[in-house]
C-alpha cells in the first residue's frame, strides 16, 4: 500500500496537536509516518512535516515542545538551550517600517478578478495589512534541524501562497520555485496580517492555509491508495464555551471542515481512500480558540496522544489503517547517550 500524509495548518497550538496526534499513530499501528510517499504540510503542518521528513521521530519533537532534556538536540549547533526553552517559536517584530494600507494590492485585484477560482480567506488576505512578525525564529527551527537546503525525504511539500497572485505553490514539487526548507517552511507559516511575507526568488509568499487549511486535494491524481490526513483546524465536535472568541473559532473550524470535507470527496473520487484524523470535544476544550497560544503546548500534545489513540483503535481491523512499516534510521546526531550506551 503506498500512504501519502498531509499535515494541516493551526498555528502553534495546531502544531502541538499534530505532534500528539503523530505520535500515538506511530505507537498505534506501527506504521511510520516518515516513509509516506508524499508528506505535505501547511503552516504548522509544514514545520512538523519537515522536521519528520528529515528524520526527527514525532517522540523526539514532543520532547522539545515540553523542553525535556534532550542532549542530543541539546548540543546542536549550540542553540540548544535557546531551543529547549521553547523560544525557537518565540514572536519577533520584523525589521523594518510597516506598510500602511493593503498588504498586497496585487494580490486583492488579482483574486477578485477570478473570485471563483480562490477561497475566501485568499480574496480577503492581499486586503489586510502586512505582518509584522518576523518569520525568522521559524527559519531557524528548521536550519537547526535540517542539515542541507531540503530534508532527507524528497518527496515533502511545503504549501505557500504567492502574495501577488494567490495562487497555491507547493514547494518541493517539481514545478515550484527552488527554496531552502527553511524559507519554504516560513512562508508557508507566514499568516497575513500577523507574520511579515517571505521571499523566495524575486516573490513574496504567505501562509497557504488562505488557500485550504489542509490542501488535501494536492494529491490527487498520484498513485497513492490511502492519505491519512491529520487536521488541527476542523472538528466534527462543537467547540465549547460562548464567549465571542469561541464563537469565532466555532466558525473558523467550520469553515475549515466543509473545505476539507469537499477535498476529501473530491480523493476518494480519484481512487484514493483517506484516513482523516481531527481533534476531538476533549481536544477543543484544551486548544481552546486561540491558535497562537503558546502556553497550552504541553497539555495539548499529552491530549492529543490519549484521543487520537482512542480514535485508531476503534478502526483496528479496518482497511484505512497503514500497515505496519520499518522505522526509518534515525540520524546519529539524534540518538540519546543513553540509547548509544544500551546498544553498545
Amino acid at each position: 500500500m503506498k500512504v501519502g500524509l498531509v499535515l494541516g495548518a493551526g498555528g502553534v497550538v495546531g502544531a502541538s496537536w499534530l505532534v500528539g496526534a503523530l505520535e500515538a499513530l506511530v505507537s498505534e499501528t506501527g506504521w511510520d509516518p516518515a516513509s509516506a510517499e508524499r508528506i505535505v504540510g501547511t503552516s504548522a503542518g509544514a514545520v512538523v512535516g519537515c522536521l519528520l521528513a528529515e528524520g526527527i521521530p514525532p517522540e523526539y519533537m514532543s520532547a522539545y515542545i515540553a523542553g525535556r532534556s534532550l542532549d542530543a538536540i541539546a548540543d546542536m549547533e549550540d542553540r540548544g538551550d535557546e531551543l529547549a526553552a521553547g523560544d525557537g517559536a518565540s514572536f519577533r517584530v520584523h525589521r523594518g517600517l510597516p506598510r500602511l494600507g493593503p498588504g498586497s494590492l496585487r494580490m486583492a485585484l488579482s483574486t477578485l478578478r477570478r473570485p471563483l477560482r480562490h477561497s475566501g480567506p485568499a480574496l480577503v488576505a492581499g486586503w489586510l495589512p502586512q505582518g509584522f512578525i518576523s518569520t525568522k525564529p521559524i527559519s531557524d527551527v528548521v536550519d537547526t534541524f535540517v542539515a542541507d537546503d531540503w530534508p532527507d525525504h524528497s518527496s515533502f511539500w511545503a504549501v505557500a501562497a504567492d502574495y501577488g497572485s494567490g495562487r497555491r505553490v507547493a514547494f518541493g514539487r517539481a514545478d515550484a520555485p527552488p527554496a531552502r526548507a527553511a524559507d519554504a517552511v516560513a512562508a508557508s507559516c507566514a499568516i497575513p496580517s500577523f507574520y511579515h511575507p517571505v521571499r523566495v526568488g524575486s516573490r513574496r509568499y504567505v501562509d497557504g492555509g488562505i488557500c485550504s487549511p489542509s490542501n488535501l486535494d494536492l494529491l490527487c491524481g498520484y498513485d497513492i491508495d490511502l492519505v491519512v490526513c491529520l487536521n488541527p483546524m476542523s472538528s466534527p465536535a462543537p467547540l465549547p464555551g460562548g464567549s465571542p472568541g469561541d464563537r469565532l473559532g466555532a466558525l473558523l473550524r467550520g469553515v475549515a471542515g466543509r473545505r476539507l470535507m469537499r477535498e476529501v470527496e473530491k480523493l476518494r473520487k480519484s481512487g484514493t481512500e483517506v484516513l482523516l484524523i481531527q481533534p476531538t470535544a476533549r481536544d477543543l476544550e484544551v486548544m481552546g480558540w486561540n491558535f497562537m497560544a503558546r502556553g497550552r503546548r504541553v497539555e495539548v500534545v499529552e491530549m492529543a496522544v490519549r484521543t487520537t489513540a482512542v480514535q485508531l483503535r476503534r478502526l483496528r481491523g479496518r482497511r484505512l489503517m497503514p500497515a505496519r512499516s520499518p522505522r526509518r534510521r534515525i540520524r546519529s546526531d539524534l540518538v540519546l547517550p543513553e540509547a548509544q550506551a544500551a546498544a553498545a
